[in-house]
């Protein structure tokens, strides 16, 4: 399996009125992590071919973050695909090392063409489990 990381500063329109990142904007990062882990380890043809989809998150809120604080994203696809769909995990690691959020989401692929669910082939999967 592939760990991807990504940096993330909280601007001050990712906080809510509570004063910290919103949960909404949680989510946001969580697929703007998996879009650049997917974009970063797959062939220009595969990424140009298809497209993810989330069809769930389970999302552990563990900490708060403020405008100006930076997280450190990470994010892995711990088992094989179950047809059309996998599982990836998601973690935010605040500046002082604690995990903020934690996030399982379950992931289909499209056929960018035809817009149907497609089968994730070992070829497609393959990127998230090279080591």
């Amino acid at each position: 399996m592939t760990r991807f990381t990504l940096r993330i500063t909280a601007a001050p329109e990712h906080i809510d009125e509570l004063g910290h990142v919103n949960n909404a904007v949680w989510v946001q990062w969580i697929q703007a992590i998996a879009t650049a882990h997917w974009e970063a380890v797959a062939p220009p043809e595969h990424v140009a071919a298809h497209i993810w989809v989330v069809t769930r998150h389970a999302i552990d809120y563990r900490g708060n973050v403020v405008a100006g604080e930076t997280v450190t994203g990470e994010t892995w696809v711990p088992d094989p695909p179950r047809g059309a769909r996998f599982d990836r995990h998601v973690r935010f690691i605040g500046q002082d090392g604690q995990v903020k959020v934690e996030a399982v989401t379950t992931w289909a692929l499209i056929d960018r063409a035809t817009g149907r669910l497609l089968r994730v082939t070992p070829e497609i999967a393959a990127p998230f489990f090279r080591v």
